[in-house]
């Protein structure tokens, strides 16, 4: 069984306690979509992410004060802040998703494996205002029913893919945002190449977010070149003396981070 196949099993569990333990009593409000809108434009946009952990690099910073690391995040210019809510596999939780919605003014992405309905309830009610989805994890009716379900509740959909089939895919659900993972999820192998050659076909009205092993500011400005929108990063700020410098660089947002 590949890594993503064990994530999606561990998830199955987990929305059957989550629909024995009902929904919490959580004021959720209704969301007007800007993402999309906020994510074009002529300079490179940073989904900047809080990962603790994840399965192909073990631990990462287990440490990390969500609130700060967002705060930072936010102050330097970042467009989303992604939040890693997975406990099994990337030791996240949807309380640090909580937390760093309350903490910023910047729309927060609630980063997991979401295979119902429930899922996406809970991330709303602890403050996301954009979900993803993973076109590899999910068969085409349960990856439409989803994306409207999130639309219809005022969030936004990150469509994830990693190869040709999965972007038609993601076309024939007239995805408005589209992740492209340059990180294979069966074996967890990188390449940046997966960007490079998808943005080839780029579609009008539609974000494009080029995610995972961007290491170097000249990465993001070669995946900037090749028509991708955004950038979603996430171990390299992690691990960065200074993420500000980072983020401001490759995005050419000039904040004061004081």
């Amino acid at each position: 069984m590949n890594i993503l196949d064990r994530i999606i099993d561990t998830k199955r569990l987990e929305v059957q306690q989550l629909k024995l333990e009902g929904l919490p009593l959580v004021e959720r409000p209704s969301l007007t979509p800007t993402i999309h809108q906020s994510l074009g434009g002529t300079d490179l946009s940073v989904i900047a992410e809080i990962k603790r952990a994840s399965p192909s690099k073990g631990d990462i910073s287990l440490n990390v004060d969500p609130v700060a690391q967002a705060k930072r995040y936010a102050a330097s210019g970042a467009t989303v802040i992604s939040v890693l809510t997975d406990a099994t596999y990337f030791k996240g939780s949807m309380q640090d998703l909580a937390a760093v919605a309350q903490a910023v003014d910047v729309p927060v992405l609630c980063k997991d494996f979401m295979i119902d309905r429930i899922q996406i309830d809970v991330a709303k009610a602890h403050g996301a205002r954009l979900i993803l989805l993973i076109v590899a994890a999910l068969d085409d009716e349960t990856l439409h029913d989803l994306y409207d379900y999130a639309y219809a509740n005022g969030l936004e959909v990150l469509v994830e893919v990693h190869d040709a089939t999965e972007l038609e895919r993601a076309e024939r659900l007239q995805a408005k945002i589209i992740g492209i993972n340059n990180r294979n999820l069966k074996k967890f192998e990188v390449n940046l190449e997966t960007s490079l050659q998808l943005l080839k076909t780029k579609s009008e009205n539609v974000r494009y977010i080029s995610e995972s092993g961007i290491k170097t500011i000249e990465e993001a400005k070669m995946l900037h070149a090749a028509g991708a929108d955004g950038i979603l990063i996430g171990e390299t700020l992690m691990r960065a003396d200074d993420p500000a410098e980072f983020i401001q660089t490759v995005s050419g947002a000039h904040h004061d981070t004081h």
